[in-house]
Protein backbone atom coordinates (compact mmCIF):
# COMPACT_ATOMS: atom_id res chain seq x y z
CA UNK A 1 0.00 0.00 0.00
CA UNK A 2 1.22 3.57 -0.69
CA UNK A 3 2.35 5.17 2.25
CA UNK A 4 2.13 8.79 1.43
CA UNK A 5 -1.51 10.58 1.43
CA UNK A 6 -2.60 13.55 0.00
CA UNK A 7 -5.11 15.91 1.56
CA UNK A 8 -7.08 16.69 -1.57
CA UNK A 9 -6.54 20.11 -0.61
CA UNK A 10 -3.12 22.07 -1.37
CA UNK A 11 -3.83 24.72 1.93
CA UNK A 12 -1.24 24.73 4.21
CA UNK A 13 -1.40 26.24 7.62
CA UNK A 14 1.29 27.23 10.36
CA UNK A 15 1.53 26.19 13.33
CA UNK A 16 -0.10 29.54 15.04
CA UNK A 17 -2.91 28.84 12.45
CA UNK A 18 -3.57 25.33 14.16
CA UNK A 19 -3.42 26.22 17.57
CA UNK A 20 -5.79 29.37 16.95
CA UNK A 21 -8.12 26.76 15.08
CA UNK A 22 -8.27 24.60 18.47
CA UNK A 23 -9.09 27.12 20.61
CA UNK A 24 -11.72 28.51 18.63
CA UNK A 25 -13.05 24.94 17.77
CA UNK A 26 -13.01 23.76 21.81
CA UNK A 27 -14.85 27.10 22.51
CA UNK A 28 -17.49 26.87 19.88
CA UNK A 29 -20.32 25.33 21.38
CA UNK A 30 -18.69 24.83 25.00
CA UNK A 31 -18.79 28.32 26.27
CA UNK A 32 -22.24 28.37 25.81
CA UNK A 33 -23.88 25.10 26.83
CA UNK A 34 -21.55 23.27 29.03
CA UNK A 35 -21.31 25.65 32.20
CA UNK A 36 -25.21 24.11 32.67
CA UNK A 37 -24.08 20.53 32.86
CA UNK A 38 -21.21 20.83 34.66
CA UNK A 39 -23.06 22.65 37.57
CA UNK A 40 -26.16 20.48 36.97
CA UNK A 41 -24.08 17.49 38.28
CA UNK A 42 -21.26 19.10 40.22
CA UNK A 43 -23.01 22.44 41.33
CA UNK A 44 -20.59 25.27 43.01
CA UNK A 45 -17.55 22.77 42.10
CA UNK A 46 -18.39 22.82 38.45
CA UNK A 47 -15.17 24.70 37.93
CA UNK A 48 -13.08 21.74 39.35
CA UNK A 49 -14.88 19.57 37.53
CA UNK A 50 -14.05 21.62 34.21
CA UNK A 51 -10.15 21.19 35.03
CA UNK A 52 -10.58 17.36 36.03
CA UNK A 53 -11.91 16.73 32.08
CA UNK A 54 -9.46 19.34 30.93
CA UNK A 55 -6.59 17.19 32.26
CA UNK A 56 -7.89 13.96 31.07
CA UNK A 57 -8.51 15.59 27.80
CA UNK A 58 -4.82 16.71 27.28
CA UNK A 59 -4.22 12.93 27.91
CA UNK A 60 -6.46 12.27 25.12
CA UNK A 61 -4.40 14.87 22.89
CA UNK A 62 -1.42 12.82 23.58
CA UNK A 63 -2.61 10.27 21.64
CA UNK A 64 -3.80 11.73 18.92
CA UNK A 65 -0.15 13.91 18.49
CA UNK A 66 1.66 10.01 18.76
CA UNK A 67 -0.58 8.75 16.05
CA UNK A 68 -0.49 11.78 13.98
CA UNK A 69 3.38 11.87 14.40
CA UNK A 70 3.74 8.48 13.33
CA UNK A 71 2.27 9.50 9.98
CA UNK A 72 2.99 12.92 9.21
CA UNK A 73 1.88 12.81 5.64
CA UNK A 74 -1.83 11.37 6.03
CA UNK A 75 -5.12 11.72 7.61
CA UNK A 76 -6.82 9.50 10.12
CA UNK A 77 -8.67 8.13 6.91
CA UNK A 78 -5.61 7.93 5.20
CA UNK A 79 -3.49 5.93 8.12
CA UNK A 80 -6.17 3.87 9.04
CA UNK A 81 -6.27 2.19 6.31
CA UNK A 82 -2.55 2.10 6.68
CA UNK A 83 -2.79 0.19 9.63
CA UNK A 84 -5.73 -2.39 9.94
CA UNK A 85 -5.67 -3.13 5.84
CA UNK A 86 -7.63 -1.72 3.01
CA UNK A 87 -11.54 -2.75 3.78
CA UNK A 88 -11.02 -2.57 7.43
CA UNK A 89 -9.44 1.18 7.46
CA UNK A 90 -12.71 1.91 4.74
CA UNK A 91 -14.68 0.92 7.65
CA UNK A 92 -13.30 3.16 9.93
CA UNK A 93 -13.12 5.50 7.76
CA UNK A 94 -16.65 5.66 7.22
CA UNK A 95 -17.74 5.61 10.62
CA UNK A 96 -15.35 8.41 11.33
CA UNK A 97 -17.40 10.18 8.59
CA UNK A 98 -21.13 9.19 10.54
CA UNK A 99 -19.13 10.56 13.60
CA UNK A 100 -17.99 14.12 11.93
CA UNK A 101 -20.95 14.64 10.22
CA UNK A 102 -23.33 13.62 12.97
CA UNK A 103 -21.36 16.15 14.77
CA UNK A 104 -21.64 19.08 12.31
CA UNK A 105 -25.48 18.86 12.62
CA UNK A 106 -25.23 19.17 15.94
CA UNK A 107 -23.02 22.16 15.84
CA UNK A 108 -25.39 23.59 13.06
CA UNK A 109 -28.83 22.79 15.51
CA UNK A 110 -27.14 24.67 18.29
CA UNK A 111 -26.77 27.61 16.21
CA UNK A 112 -30.37 27.50 15.16
CA UNK A 113 -31.56 26.94 18.93
CA UNK A 114 -29.52 30.18 19.88
CA UNK A 115 -31.27 32.56 17.33
CA UNK A 116 -34.70 31.37 17.22
CA UNK A 117 -34.67 30.71 21.34
CA UNK A 118 -32.71 34.31 22.44
CA UNK A 119 -32.10 36.30 19.70
CA UNK A 120 -35.15 36.19 16.80
CA UNK A 121 -37.77 33.92 18.71
CA UNK A 122 -40.04 34.37 15.38
CA UNK A 123 -37.86 33.33 12.72
CA UNK A 124 -38.34 29.42 11.41
CA UNK A 125 -35.17 27.37 12.36
CA UNK A 126 -35.07 26.00 9.00
CA UNK A 127 -34.47 29.60 7.54
CA UNK A 128 -31.54 29.94 10.31
CA UNK A 129 -29.81 26.70 9.16
CA UNK A 130 -29.96 27.81 5.49
CA UNK A 131 -28.33 30.96 6.10
CA UNK A 132 -25.51 29.98 8.40
CA UNK A 133 -24.71 27.22 6.25
CA UNK A 134 -24.27 28.98 2.95
CA UNK A 135 -21.45 30.91 4.54
CA UNK A 136 -20.14 27.73 5.72
CA UNK A 137 -20.18 26.03 2.22
CA UNK A 138 -18.61 29.60 1.24
CA UNK A 139 -15.72 28.74 3.57
CA UNK A 140 -15.13 24.82 3.06
CA UNK A 141 -15.29 25.28 -0.86
CA UNK A 142 -12.35 28.07 -0.05
CA UNK A 143 -10.11 25.50 1.60
CA UNK A 144 -8.89 24.80 5.13
CA UNK A 145 -5.94 27.85 4.34
CA UNK A 146 -8.17 30.56 4.42
CA UNK A 147 -10.98 29.61 6.84
CA UNK A 148 -7.10 29.32 9.19
CA UNK A 149 -6.55 32.74 8.17
CA UNK A 150 -10.01 33.96 8.53
CA UNK A 151 -9.52 32.82 12.04
CA UNK A 152 -6.27 34.34 12.62
CA UNK A 153 -8.11 38.01 11.81
CA UNK A 154 -10.97 37.18 14.10
CA UNK A 155 -9.00 35.83 17.10
CA UNK A 156 -7.64 39.10 18.90
CA UNK A 157 -10.84 40.64 18.25
CA UNK A 158 -12.44 37.37 20.45
CA UNK A 159 -10.20 37.33 22.70
CA UNK A 160 -10.53 41.32 23.97
CA UNK A 161 -14.03 40.69 23.88
CA UNK A 162 -13.82 37.71 26.62
CA UNK A 163 -11.37 39.95 28.87
CA UNK A 164 -14.07 42.60 28.39
CA UNK A 165 -16.44 40.35 29.53
CA UNK A 166 -14.42 38.96 32.84
CA UNK A 167 -13.86 43.08 33.22
CA UNK A 168 -17.29 43.95 33.64
CA UNK A 169 -18.10 41.54 35.49
CA UNK A 170 -16.16 41.81 38.36
CA UNK A 171 -17.98 44.11 40.57
CA UNK A 172 -20.54 41.60 40.22
CA UNK A 173 -18.80 38.57 41.61
CA UNK A 174 -19.89 37.19 45.10
CA UNK A 175 -16.99 34.38 46.15
CA UNK A 176 -19.71 32.82 48.82
CA UNK A 177 -21.26 31.30 45.51
CA UNK A 178 -17.97 28.79 44.91
CA UNK A 179 -18.14 27.77 48.96
CA UNK A 180 -18.19 25.13 50.02
CA UNK A 181 -15.45 24.17 47.84
CA UNK A 182 -15.30 20.21 47.33
CA UNK A 183 -18.83 19.64 48.90
CA UNK A 184 -20.39 17.37 45.90
CA UNK A 185 -17.11 15.31 46.14
CA UNK A 186 -15.31 13.05 44.05
CA UNK A 187 -17.74 10.56 42.53
CA UNK A 188 -19.68 14.09 41.19
CA UNK A 189 -16.83 15.68 40.03
CA UNK A 190 -15.79 13.49 37.59
CA UNK A 191 -18.99 12.61 36.38
CA UNK A 192 -19.65 16.47 35.96
CA UNK A 193 -16.21 16.28 34.22
CA UNK A 194 -17.47 13.91 31.19
CA UNK A 195 -19.42 16.78 30.06
CA UNK A 196 -16.56 19.18 29.30
CA UNK A 197 -14.70 15.88 27.80
CA UNK A 198 -17.28 15.30 25.85
CA UNK A 199 -17.34 18.78 24.27
CA UNK A 200 -14.60 19.62 23.35
CA UNK A 201 -11.74 17.79 24.30
CA UNK A 202 -12.52 14.01 22.58
CA UNK A 203 -14.26 16.06 19.59
CA UNK A 204 -10.26 17.06 18.88
CA UNK A 205 -9.63 13.81 16.65
CA UNK A 206 -11.34 16.17 13.90
CA UNK A 207 -8.09 17.71 13.82
CA UNK A 208 -6.08 14.68 12.76
CA UNK A 209 -7.97 14.98 9.33
CA UNK A 210 -6.30 18.66 9.26
CA UNK A 211 -2.82 17.32 10.68
CA UNK A 212 -1.21 16.78 7.20
CA UNK A 213 -2.00 20.67 5.92
CA UNK A 214 0.37 21.81 8.80
CA UNK A 215 3.34 22.97 7.38
CA UNK A 216 5.74 22.44 10.59
CA UNK A 217 5.34 19.12 11.27
CA UNK A 218 7.36 18.49 14.39
CA UNK A 219 6.15 21.88 16.00
CA UNK A 220 2.50 21.00 14.97
CA UNK A 221 1.91 18.41 18.66
CA UNK A 222 3.19 21.62 21.06
CA UNK A 223 0.78 24.06 18.61
CA UNK A 224 -1.91 21.77 19.01
CA UNK A 225 -1.31 21.15 23.06
CA UNK A 226 -1.15 25.02 23.44
CA UNK A 227 -4.48 25.18 22.00
CA UNK A 228 -6.27 23.25 24.21
CA UNK A 229 -4.55 24.00 27.24
CA UNK A 230 -5.14 27.96 26.43
CA UNK A 231 -8.79 26.89 25.34
CA UNK A 232 -9.67 24.95 28.23
CA UNK A 233 -8.57 28.24 31.01
CA UNK A 234 -10.77 30.52 29.10
CA UNK A 235 -13.35 27.50 29.82
CA UNK A 236 -12.57 27.16 33.38
CA UNK A 237 -12.98 30.92 33.58
CA UNK A 238 -15.75 31.43 31.89
CA UNK A 239 -17.34 28.71 34.38
CA UNK A 240 -16.41 30.42 37.39
CA UNK A 241 -17.72 33.70 36.03
CA UNK A 242 -20.86 31.82 35.44
CA UNK A 243 -20.99 30.38 39.41
CA UNK A 244 -19.95 33.46 41.15
CA UNK A 245 -22.51 35.94 39.32
CA UNK A 246 -25.59 33.69 38.90
CA UNK A 247 -25.09 30.85 41.22
CA UNK A 248 -24.39 27.00 40.39
CA UNK A 249 -28.22 26.57 41.08
CA UNK A 250 -29.29 29.58 37.97
CA UNK A 251 -26.56 28.02 35.94
CA UNK A 252 -27.31 24.80 35.94
CA UNK A 253 -31.30 25.59 35.23
CA UNK A 254 -30.56 27.77 32.43
CA UNK A 255 -29.86 26.57 28.91
CA UNK A 256 -27.51 29.53 28.11
CA UNK A 257 -26.22 30.69 31.14
CA UNK A 258 -22.95 32.92 29.86
CA UNK A 259 -25.33 34.37 27.87
CA UNK A 260 -27.38 35.52 31.06
CA UNK A 261 -24.48 36.22 32.38
CA UNK A 262 -23.61 38.91 30.02
CA UNK A 263 -27.08 40.45 30.40
CA UNK A 264 -25.59 41.71 34.06
CA UNK A 265 -23.30 44.13 32.50
CA UNK A 266 -24.59 47.50 33.53
CA UNK A 267 -23.05 50.65 33.90
CA UNK A 268 -26.10 53.07 34.71
CA UNK A 269 -27.74 54.59 31.59
CA UNK A 270 -24.95 54.67 29.01
CA UNK A 271 -23.15 51.11 29.17
CA UNK A 272 -26.63 48.09 28.68
CA UNK A 273 -27.59 45.53 26.64
CA UNK A 274 -24.00 44.24 26.76
CA UNK A 275 -24.63 40.65 26.13
CA UNK A 276 -24.29 41.18 22.35
CA UNK A 277 -20.95 40.61 23.30
CA UNK A 278 -21.11 37.12 24.49
CA UNK A 279 -23.42 36.55 21.23
CA UNK A 280 -20.49 37.69 19.14
CA UNK A 281 -18.20 35.69 20.56
CA UNK A 282 -20.58 32.84 20.12
CA UNK A 283 -21.32 33.39 16.48
CA UNK A 284 -17.75 33.56 15.44
CA UNK A 285 -16.43 30.44 17.69
CA UNK A 286 -19.44 27.98 16.80
CA UNK A 287 -18.88 29.31 13.01
CA UNK A 288 -15.23 27.96 12.67
CA UNK A 289 -16.25 24.86 14.72
CA UNK A 290 -19.16 24.25 12.27
CA UNK A 291 -16.67 24.92 9.82
CA UNK A 292 -14.18 22.67 10.76
CA UNK A 293 -16.32 19.92 11.33
CA UNK A 294 -18.06 19.76 7.83
CA UNK A 295 -14.75 20.22 6.26
CA UNK A 296 -13.58 17.04 7.68
CA UNK A 297 -16.63 15.31 7.10
CA UNK A 298 -16.43 16.53 3.21
CA UNK A 299 -12.93 15.04 3.02
CA UNK A 300 -13.10 11.87 5.31
CA UNK A 301 -15.91 10.59 3.15
CA UNK A 302 -13.73 11.89 0.02
CA UNK A 303 -10.63 10.28 0.86
CA UNK A 304 -13.04 6.58 1.68
CA UNK A 305 -13.85 7.10 -2.15
CA UNK A 306 -10.58 7.77 -3.00
CA UNK A 307 -12.16 11.01 -5.40
CA UNK A 308 -9.41 13.19 -6.10
CA UNK A 309 -10.95 16.25 -4.88
CA UNK A 310 -13.58 16.76 -2.29
CA UNK A 311 -15.84 19.82 -3.54
CA UNK A 312 -18.81 17.67 -5.50
CA UNK A 313 -19.19 16.47 -2.23
CA UNK A 314 -19.85 19.61 -0.39
CA UNK A 315 -23.63 20.14 -1.64
CA UNK A 316 -24.68 17.08 -1.45
CA UNK A 317 -23.91 16.53 2.02
CA UNK A 318 -25.05 20.34 2.62
CA UNK A 319 -28.09 19.54 2.07
CA UNK A 320 -28.32 16.47 4.11
CA UNK A 321 -26.86 17.98 7.55
CA UNK A 322 -30.07 20.59 6.98
CA UNK A 323 -32.25 17.83 7.03
CA UNK A 324 -30.35 16.15 9.72
CA UNK A 325 -29.80 18.98 11.96
CA UNK A 326 -33.84 19.49 12.44
CA UNK A 327 -34.35 16.04 13.42
CA UNK A 328 -30.85 15.27 15.56
CA UNK A 329 -32.76 15.82 18.48
CA UNK A 330 -36.81 16.79 19.75
CA UNK A 331 -35.87 19.76 21.75
CA UNK A 332 -33.44 21.48 24.50
CA UNK A 333 -34.30 19.62 27.35
CA UNK A 334 -33.86 16.19 25.64
CA UNK A 335 -30.39 18.13 24.13
CA UNK A 336 -29.19 18.81 27.99
CA UNK A 337 -29.80 15.10 28.83
CA UNK A 338 -28.29 13.90 25.61
CA UNK A 339 -24.84 15.82 26.26
CA UNK A 340 -24.53 14.89 30.02
CA UNK A 341 -25.72 11.16 29.60
CA UNK A 342 -25.29 9.99 26.41
CA UNK A 343 -22.65 11.76 23.86
CA UNK A 344 -19.80 11.38 26.47
CA UNK A 345 -20.11 7.76 25.44
CA UNK A 346 -20.41 8.01 21.72
CA UNK A 347 -17.72 10.53 21.77
CA UNK A 348 -15.06 8.23 23.83
CA UNK A 349 -15.79 5.52 21.11
CA UNK A 350 -14.02 7.95 18.59
CA UNK A 351 -12.61 10.25 20.83
CA UNK A 352 -10.49 7.63 22.63
CA UNK A 353 -11.12 3.52 22.20
CA UNK A 354 -10.19 3.70 18.13
CA UNK A 355 -7.26 6.19 17.98
CA UNK A 356 -6.22 4.09 21.22
CA UNK A 357 -6.67 1.10 19.54
CA UNK A 358 -4.64 2.51 15.98
CA UNK A 359 -1.98 3.43 18.43
CA UNK A 360 -1.82 0.21 20.02
CA UNK A 361 -1.39 -1.81 16.39
CA UNK A 362 0.16 0.90 14.73
CA UNK A 363 3.26 0.31 18.15
CA UNK A 364 3.07 -3.49 17.83
CA UNK A 365 3.49 -3.72 13.94
CA UNK A 366 6.90 -1.50 14.52
CA UNK A 367 7.84 -3.37 17.09
CA UNK A 368 6.80 -6.50 14.67
CA UNK A 369 9.11 -5.03 12.19
CA UNK A 370 11.74 -4.11 14.04
CA UNK A 371 12.54 -8.40 15.23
Amino acid sequence: MERRGSMLDNGKINTRQLTILVVLFCLGSTILIVPSSLTSIAKQDGWIAAIVGIMIGMLMIIIYVKLANRYPEQSLVQFSEWIVGKWAGKLIGLLYFGYFFILAALVLRNVGDFITTIVMPETPIQAVHLLFLVIIIMGVTLGIEVCARTAEIFFPWILFLIVSLVIFLLPQMKWERIQPVWEVGSNAIVHGSLSVLGIPYMELVVFLMIYPAVSQQKMAGKAFMKGAMFAGIIIVLITVLCILVLGWDFTSRHAYPSYTLAKKIHFGEFLQRIEVLMAVIWMLTIFFKLALCFYVSVLSLAQVLRLSTYRPLIMPLALNLIVLSLVVYPNLIYFKTFVSEIWVFYALTFGFVLPALLLMISSFQKRKGEL
